[in-house]
Protein backbone atom coordinates (compact mmCIF):
# COMPACT_ATOMS: atom_id res chain seq x y z
CA UNK A 1 0.00 0.00 0.00
CA UNK A 2 1.29 3.53 -0.87
CA UNK A 3 1.98 5.75 1.54
CA UNK A 4 -0.38 8.88 1.94
CA UNK A 5 1.55 12.50 2.63
CA UNK A 6 -0.81 15.31 3.70
CA UNK A 7 1.14 18.34 3.49
CA UNK A 8 0.64 22.10 3.47
CA UNK A 9 0.36 23.40 0.24
CA UNK A 10 2.64 26.86 1.17
CA UNK A 11 4.43 26.00 4.29
CA UNK A 12 4.96 22.46 3.58
CA UNK A 13 5.97 20.09 7.04
CA UNK A 14 10.30 19.93 6.61
CA UNK A 15 9.89 16.28 8.56
CA UNK A 16 7.66 15.11 5.79
CA UNK A 17 9.71 16.38 2.87
CA UNK A 18 12.32 14.18 4.60
CA UNK A 19 10.41 11.29 4.58
CA UNK A 20 9.14 11.43 0.85
CA UNK A 21 12.86 11.91 0.02
CA UNK A 22 14.31 8.89 2.24
CA UNK A 23 11.14 7.20 0.22
CA UNK A 24 12.94 8.50 -3.19
CA UNK A 25 16.28 7.48 -2.11
CA UNK A 26 15.06 4.45 -1.45
CA UNK A 27 14.34 4.11 -5.34
CA UNK A 28 10.66 4.53 -4.58
CA UNK A 29 7.72 6.21 -7.32
CA UNK A 30 5.88 8.92 -6.03
CA UNK A 31 2.68 10.64 -7.37
CA UNK A 32 3.34 14.35 -6.66
CA UNK A 33 1.73 17.76 -7.03
CA UNK A 34 3.11 20.50 -9.38
CA UNK A 35 2.76 23.70 -10.33
CA UNK A 36 0.15 22.28 -13.51
CA UNK A 37 -1.03 18.54 -12.42
CA UNK A 38 -0.13 16.09 -10.53
CA UNK A 39 2.70 13.71 -11.95
CA UNK A 40 4.63 10.69 -11.06
CA UNK A 41 8.55 10.83 -10.39
CA UNK A 42 11.46 8.91 -9.55
CA UNK A 43 15.31 9.33 -9.28
CA UNK A 44 16.98 9.78 -12.62
CA UNK A 45 19.16 6.53 -11.44
CA UNK A 46 15.89 4.05 -10.98
CA UNK A 47 15.66 2.23 -13.60
CA UNK A 48 12.87 -0.06 -12.25
CA UNK A 49 11.00 2.98 -11.21
CA UNK A 50 11.17 4.49 -14.56
CA UNK A 51 9.88 0.81 -15.94
CA UNK A 52 6.84 1.08 -13.33
CA UNK A 53 5.77 4.78 -14.68
CA UNK A 54 5.82 3.48 -18.37
CA UNK A 55 3.49 0.34 -17.05
CA UNK A 56 1.18 2.87 -14.87
CA UNK A 57 0.60 4.87 -18.26
CA UNK A 58 1.20 2.61 -20.46
CA UNK A 59 3.59 3.97 -21.93
CA UNK A 60 6.48 2.58 -24.82
CA UNK A 61 10.16 3.46 -24.96
CA UNK A 62 9.81 6.11 -27.34
CA UNK A 63 7.42 8.28 -25.03
CA UNK A 64 9.75 10.95 -23.26
CA UNK A 65 10.45 11.80 -19.83
CA UNK A 66 10.97 14.88 -18.14
CA UNK A 67 13.42 16.42 -15.66
CA UNK A 68 11.67 18.41 -13.40
CA UNK A 69 15.04 20.63 -11.95
CA UNK A 70 15.36 22.64 -8.72
CA UNK A 71 16.74 26.17 -10.83
CA UNK A 72 18.09 27.44 -13.15
CA UNK A 73 21.80 26.35 -12.83
CA UNK A 74 20.85 22.53 -12.40
CA UNK A 75 18.74 23.01 -15.24
CA UNK A 76 22.15 23.83 -17.15
CA UNK A 77 23.52 20.52 -15.44
CA UNK A 78 21.91 18.51 -17.85
CA UNK A 79 20.92 20.39 -20.78
CA UNK A 80 22.63 22.12 -23.41
CA UNK A 81 21.68 25.73 -23.75
CA UNK A 82 23.24 28.42 -26.45
CA UNK A 83 22.96 32.33 -25.72
CA UNK A 84 20.08 33.15 -26.99
CA UNK A 85 17.85 30.29 -26.26
CA UNK A 86 19.47 30.78 -22.25
CA UNK A 87 17.78 34.37 -22.44
CA UNK A 88 14.41 32.47 -23.80
CA UNK A 89 14.10 30.28 -20.95
CA UNK A 90 15.57 32.58 -18.29
CA UNK A 91 12.41 34.58 -19.22
CA UNK A 92 9.86 32.14 -18.08
CA UNK A 93 11.28 30.02 -15.25
CA UNK A 94 9.90 28.88 -12.58
CA UNK A 95 6.78 28.45 -14.73
CA UNK A 96 4.16 25.84 -16.43
CA UNK A 97 6.86 25.19 -19.42
CA UNK A 98 8.49 22.27 -20.32
CA UNK A 99 11.08 22.59 -22.72
CA UNK A 100 12.68 19.83 -25.14
CA UNK A 101 16.58 20.33 -25.26
CA UNK A 102 19.54 18.62 -26.39
CA UNK A 103 20.96 16.52 -23.40
CA UNK A 104 24.40 16.55 -21.66
CA UNK A 105 26.33 13.37 -21.05
CA UNK A 106 24.38 13.51 -17.00
CA UNK A 107 21.43 12.46 -18.73
CA UNK A 108 21.15 8.93 -19.53
CA UNK A 109 20.90 7.80 -22.78
CA UNK A 110 17.67 5.70 -21.87
CA UNK A 111 16.16 8.72 -21.20
CA UNK A 112 17.14 10.81 -24.19
CA UNK A 113 14.75 10.76 -27.75
CA UNK A 114 16.64 8.28 -28.85
CA UNK A 115 16.75 9.74 -32.64
CA UNK A 116 17.99 13.12 -31.41
CA UNK A 117 19.54 12.73 -28.19
CA UNK A 118 17.12 15.83 -26.55
CA UNK A 119 15.30 15.58 -23.10
CA UNK A 120 12.28 17.49 -21.79
CA UNK A 121 12.84 19.51 -18.84
CA UNK A 122 11.18 22.10 -16.77
CA UNK A 123 11.82 24.56 -13.38
CA UNK A 124 8.61 24.54 -11.49
CA UNK A 125 7.21 27.32 -9.20
CA UNK A 126 4.59 24.86 -6.76
CA UNK A 127 6.37 24.95 -3.43
CA UNK A 128 5.91 21.57 -2.64
CA UNK A 129 7.78 20.33 -5.70
CA UNK A 130 10.34 22.85 -4.77
CA UNK A 131 10.77 21.48 -1.13
CA UNK A 132 11.24 18.15 -2.57
CA UNK A 133 13.87 18.59 -4.96
CA UNK A 134 15.52 21.24 -2.40
CA UNK A 135 15.93 18.07 -0.20
CA UNK A 136 16.59 15.48 -3.04
CA UNK A 137 19.44 17.37 -4.68
CA UNK A 138 18.79 16.43 -8.25
CA UNK A 139 16.14 16.32 -10.36
CA UNK A 140 13.32 14.33 -10.65
CA UNK A 141 12.29 11.66 -13.50
CA UNK A 142 8.51 13.31 -13.95
CA UNK A 143 5.69 11.83 -16.03
CA UNK A 144 2.18 13.57 -16.05
CA UNK A 145 -0.39 11.45 -14.01
CA UNK A 146 -2.44 10.90 -16.85
CA UNK A 147 -4.23 7.38 -16.82
CA UNK A 148 -4.46 5.01 -20.14
CA UNK A 149 -7.50 5.90 -21.32
CA UNK A 150 -8.34 8.90 -19.69
CA UNK A 151 -8.67 12.82 -21.42
CA UNK A 152 -7.83 14.63 -17.87
CA UNK A 153 -5.22 14.04 -15.35
CA UNK A 154 -5.79 13.05 -11.97
CA UNK A 155 -5.73 15.87 -9.00
CA UNK A 156 -7.14 14.70 -5.92
CA UNK A 157 -4.66 13.33 -3.58
CA UNK A 158 -7.47 10.80 -2.01
CA UNK A 159 -8.53 9.59 -5.37
CA UNK A 160 -4.78 8.80 -6.57
CA UNK A 161 -4.44 6.87 -3.36
CA UNK A 162 -7.06 4.99 -3.86
CA UNK A 163 -6.60 4.30 -8.00
CA UNK A 164 -2.66 3.83 -7.36
CA UNK A 165 -2.63 2.26 -3.84
CA UNK A 166 -0.46 -0.50 -5.42
CA UNK A 167 1.09 0.77 -8.23
CA UNK A 168 3.87 3.43 -5.96
CA UNK A 169 5.04 3.80 -2.86
CA UNK A 170 3.18 7.20 -2.10
CA UNK A 171 1.20 9.87 -2.57
CA UNK A 172 1.95 13.84 -1.95
CA UNK A 173 -1.38 15.40 -1.46
CA UNK A 174 -1.63 19.34 -1.12
CA UNK A 175 -4.55 19.94 -2.95
CA UNK A 176 -5.61 20.43 -6.03
CA UNK A 177 -2.87 21.61 -8.25
CA UNK A 178 -4.87 22.37 -11.86
CA UNK A 179 -6.24 20.48 -14.86
CA UNK A 180 -3.65 22.23 -17.59
CA UNK A 181 -0.35 20.65 -17.86
CA UNK A 182 2.45 22.44 -19.12
CA UNK A 183 3.57 24.57 -22.42
CA UNK A 184 5.96 22.36 -24.57
CA UNK A 185 8.22 24.05 -26.74
CA UNK A 186 10.99 22.23 -28.53
CA UNK A 187 13.95 24.25 -28.57
CA UNK A 188 16.61 21.93 -30.33
CA UNK A 189 15.98 23.06 -33.14
CA UNK A 190 16.82 26.96 -35.02
CA UNK A 191 13.61 28.20 -34.20
CA UNK A 192 11.16 27.36 -31.14
CA UNK A 193 8.28 24.82 -32.02
CA UNK A 194 5.44 24.75 -30.01
CA UNK A 195 4.51 21.25 -29.09
CA UNK A 196 1.51 21.36 -26.86
CA UNK A 197 -0.32 24.98 -25.53
CA UNK A 198 -0.84 24.97 -21.87
CA UNK A 199 -0.51 26.46 -18.75
CA UNK A 200 2.32 28.63 -19.62
CA UNK A 201 1.68 31.85 -22.24
CA UNK A 202 2.99 30.12 -25.36
CA UNK A 203 3.24 33.51 -27.00
CA UNK A 204 6.75 34.14 -25.61
CA UNK A 205 7.89 31.41 -28.03
CA UNK A 206 5.61 32.38 -31.73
Amino acid sequence: MARYYDLHPDNPQPRVIRQVVDLLRADGVIAYPTDSCYALGCRIGNRDGVERIREIRRLDDRHPFTLMCADFAQLGQFVKLSNAVFRQVKSVIPGSYTFLLPATAEVPRRLQDPRRRVVGARVPRHTVTQALLAELGEPLLTSTLLLPGEDEPMTQGWEIKERLDHLVDAVVDAGDCGLEPTTVVDLSGPEPEILRRGAGDPSRFE
